[in-house]
């Protein structure tokens, strides 16, 4: 999470920055940093979940193959 969150805070200083000194793009631009943060979070915890689903199912199969025996 560590690039998503530095992205969203390096946004939020942009935005900021846009607004305070009236240059709108560097306003959007810390709006789109932000956005990219968020999706990068989104897809580090949809990776984690999908590290647990395979972590599980090979524990199933695991002890399946245990029982089988």
């Amino acid at each position: 999470m560590a690039e998503g969150f530095k992205d969203k805070l390096t946004g939020a200083a942009k935005e900021a920055a846009g607004k305070l000194s009236g240059d709108n793009q560097m306003k959007a631009e810390g709006k789109v940093d932000q956005v990219s943060g968020k999706v990068k979070d989104m897809a580090e915890k949809a990776m984690d979940k999908a590290d647990e689903a395979a972590e599980s199912v090979k524990a199933g199969v695991d002890k399946l193959r245990e029982e089988l025996k």
